[in-house]
């Protein structure tokens, strides 16, 4: 993921949880805002609850890696904060990845097959 691609700074994350919209479903919670700007924005926020650090570096490379191979099917604009719920530990790469994908149509953010 390039740098342009990443949601790092603590004030951005700060701002898309205040003023974004959320979606979740059984195993993600989806937070959203457009940014103005003519790329997306993700970042990812794995709570302590999840496990330890071992676990929780686990979920975000599985998440990051997801989102990674279907980033091209995303809308751009967008600033898009994906937190993982506890039996995101739990569930298979397969899963999860359905998972994301549904989060991502729900939520409206996912291109049609002739959208550029």
């Amino acid at each position: 993921m390039d740098k342009k691609n990443r949601l790092r700074n603590n004030e951005d994350f700060k701002k898309v949880y205040a003023k974004g919209k959320n979606y979740w479903n059984r195993n993600l919670v989806l937070y959203i805002m457009k940014n103005g700007l003519d790329h997306w924005r993700v970042g990812f926020t794995v709570s302590k609850k999840i496990g330890n650090s071992v676990v929780r570096n686990r979920v975000k490379r599985r998440l990051k890696e997801i989102y990674r191979k279907n980033s091209n099917k995303v809308k751009g604009e967008y600033d898009i904060i994906i937190i993982p719920k506890k039996n995101v530990v739990d569930i298979g790469h397969k899963e999860l990845e359905s998972a994301m994908l549904h989060i991502l149509k729900i939520s409206g953010l996912l291109r049609d097959l002739g959208e550029k």
